[in-house]
């Protein structure tokens, strides 16, 4: 074969640029999700974060401790002001509770949309491979036709057919709901 006339295949990326163009476009859209937050949102987060820390935790058992022996009345000079049951305390402890209820709430609402943003993310990239690879065993199949290469066609046709998306997902639907009445 005259080398003008050859094809030449195109430059294909090693695969460590490959991966490493990967990993940025992946820290791009980390850092873009980072950057959509609001104001309230990294507000909750920041606070859930600090809340299920030691430092925290330790706080509170120095600052449970100290209310009781200063409401135990322990030291004498210091009158008590919240006498056992420590009503107040446990006000006080509601209160916070309920805050931390909802900052987590909303940490986990931002998380859930995340998440949610990157499985239909990936669901595209799945459909999109499994299309690509339909075709890629159907110009398969046809080479092997046109050269005469014997095959195991019956397989080769079942995979080269075009995936049916909602057909799969209705029959999930319909294992889950199975699963669930067993």
């Amino acid at each position: 074969m005259d080398k003008k006339k050859r094809m030449p295949f195109p430059v294909v990326e090693s695969v460590d640029a490959i991966t490493e163009k990967n990993v940025e476009d992946i820290a791009r859209l980390e850092k873009q999700a980072v950057q959509d937050r609001t104001r309230g949102e990294c507000l909750a987060e920041s606070i859930t974060r600090m809340a299920g820390s030691m430092p925290i935790i330790i706080f509170h058992v120095v600052w449970f401790s100290v209310w009781a022996l200063l409401n135990l009345g322990v030291f004498p000079d210091i009158p008590p002001w919240d006498p056992l049951p420590f009503n107040f305390l446990t006000l006080i402890l509601s209160l916070e509770a309920i805050f931390l209820t909802l900052l987590v709430l909303t940490t986990q609402n931002r998380l859930t949309k995340d998440a949610d943003k990157r499985a239909h993310l990936e669901l595209q990239i799945n459909m999109l491979a499994e299309q690509e690879s339909t075709a890629t065993l159907q110009m398969l199949e046809k080479l092997c036709k046109h050269l005469g290469i014997e095959y195991e066609a019956e397989e080769a046709q079942q995979l080269a057919k075009t995936t049916d998306v909602i057909k799969i997902a209705k029959s999930l639907e319909k294992l889950a709901e199975e699963k669930k009445r067993d």
